[in-house]
């Protein structure tokens, strides 16, 4: 049983964990600035480490994994076309966020909207908007440990109880600074977990089974789902999941909000290279270890098996790790509860800054710095416990409830890029008013496919033969600039 000894480990990463936190708190937490953004303040390697841990979640070992397992090397074209639209958005735009918010001040990811168009309203219906798609997301996060939690024999339900108590610890104990530092820990926990499963699956189980590289690709072009090596997803699907993907550094506000913190130029670059190395090489080997597992599968235990797990493919880490060593195995739990809890407590940090800012201190005559910490917690709790409930769910996939996030957020991504470049705050309320109008839309059309369809089935089903994520985007990006149009027109 794996039970003692993953209790064991997990009370060390706790312990390690909180200890981080709490000597954090050194680095003064004065101001709801500081408390949001770090004071401006991160050098490259903690930016990065932040950045990259609130990135790469429970998605990654848990459900990338299964999804590698299932479908093949189209996953890895489906996350590559992440890391790559990422590190353009981050070379391209990042530096205008990074500067215009120190500029301007900015601490939420919403104020940067609503100053950009000068609106109020949108101040206050974008923390709204947050709030409602970043909780599957966050719920996501809280099913990946309760998936742990349930093979090593706790309980799905104590799972989700003890990750809701370590997100609102960290995250209470010195805000971002908490977070940043402690994400900077698992984020290296993550990274080691990943390299020591492959390590297991090349030297070990993988050789056990007499499976060489000949026989993997042999066996990985002939499974139950086709062949593997080749592009398994039609059209429809790539272009569905793979659209809230591409906008993702300018849609959600947990990594909008981390372009903030860099000290100065130096560290912003160094912020960008090192989550570039981090990524590309996380994701390799995530992908390989689904897909060396899946041959492994196919060729030791039968076509059942293998049906079975593509099925159920949140299952495929938990059960290829009941094969490994109980270190291991516990080893890489733990890392899949560390890269789910970094995540889950920057987007609940994220999204409290924004209304603690747009719906509190940029309302009130006299900020209290008491009242917007209450304001802040108060927020933390309700979207910690509105996760908590949904997980217990078991909704859907951590990759469909992770990308429907994405893509009720999509419509952020033309309002955000024409806010940044064309300026339209000062042009009047046209521009405001299309901006809300945009984002509402695509917000609307999104919903009402994921209440109609599903999850999974609002992210693949066509439109005119049209995915409607790309829908959603197309919508969003015609009113936007239909509205910068008639503005530019009237201010003639």
């Amino acid at each position: 049983m794996l039970t003692a000894p993953f209790i064991s480990l997990l009370a060390i990463y706790i312990a390690m964990g909180t200890i981080i936190a709490l000597v954090s708190r050194r680095f003064g937490v004065k101001s709801s600035a500081d408390y949001f953004v770090a004071g401006y303040r991160l050098g490259g390697f903690l930016a990065s480490m932040t950045y990259a841990a609130t990135t790469y979640s429970a998605f990654m070992m848990v459900g990338l994994v299964g999804l590698a397992f299932a479908t093949g090397i189209a996953a890895l074209g489906f996350e590559l076309a992440y890391l790559i639209a990422t590190m353009g958005i981050l070379a391209t735009v990042g530096p205008t966020i990074w500067r215009l918010a120190r500029e301007r001040g900015w601490v939420s990811p919403s104020e940067m909207v609503s100053d950009l168009y000068n609106s109020q309203i949108l101040g206050m219906a974008i923390p709204v908007l947050y709030l409602v798609a970043l909780i599957p997301y966050v719920a996501a996060q809280l099913k990946g440990v309760g998936e742990i939690f349930d093979v090593v024999g706790l309980g799905y339900g104590v799972g989700i109880v003890v990750a809701l108590g370590l997100v609102l610890l960290w995250t209470l104990i010195a805000g971002v600074w908490s977070v940043a530092t402690t994400d900077a820990y698992q984020g290296i926990w993550m990274l080691g977990a990943s390299i020591s499963v492959t390590l297991w699956l090349s030297t070990a189980l993988i050789p056990s089974s007499n499976l060489d590289v000949s026989r993997i690709v042999e066996v990985l072009r002939t499974t139950a789902s086709g062949n593997l090596l080749s592009n398994t997803w039609p059209i429809n699907v790539f272009i569905g999941f793979t659209t809230p993907w591409l906008f993702f550094a300018i849609t959600n506000p947990q990594v909008v909000q981390r372009l903030y913190m860099p000290r100065n130029s130096r560290a912003y670059r160094g912020m960008v290279r090192y989550f570039a190395i981090y990524g590309l090489l996380y994701t390799a080997l995530v992908v390989l270890i689904g897909l060396a597992f899946r041959a492994y599968v196919a060729s030791m235990l039968g076509r059942e098996m293998e049906i079975h797990l593509v099925k159920n493919r949140d299952m495929v880490t938990p059960y290829m790790l009941s094969l490994a060593s109980p270190l291991l195995a516990v080893f890489t739990f733990v890392s899949i509860v560390a890269a789910a809890i970094s995540t889950a407590n920057s987007i609940i940090l994220s999204v409290a800054s924004s209304i603690t800012r747009d719906l509190y201190e940029r309302r009130a005559r006299v900020v209290k710095q008491q009242t917007s910490r209450v304001i802040a917690w108060s927020s933390i709790a309700v979207m910690s416990m509105a996760a908590a409930i949904i997980a217990l769910a078991k909704p859907a996939f951590i990759v469909e409830l992770s990308v429907l996030s994405a893509a009720l957020l999509l419509p952020l991504a033309p309002v955000t890029l024409v806010g940044l470049y064309l300026q339209p705050g000062s042009k009047g309320r046209v521009p405001a008013l299309s901006a809300l109008l945009s984002i509402a839309s695509g917000f609307a059309i999104m919903l009402l496919a994921a209440i109609v369809y599903g999850a999974k089935k609002a992210l693949i089903t066509t439109w005119l033969g049209i995915p409607i994520p790309l829908w959603v985007l197309i919508v969003s990006t015609l009113i936007i600039a239909l509205g910068t149009f008639i503005s530019r027109c009237e201010s003639r």
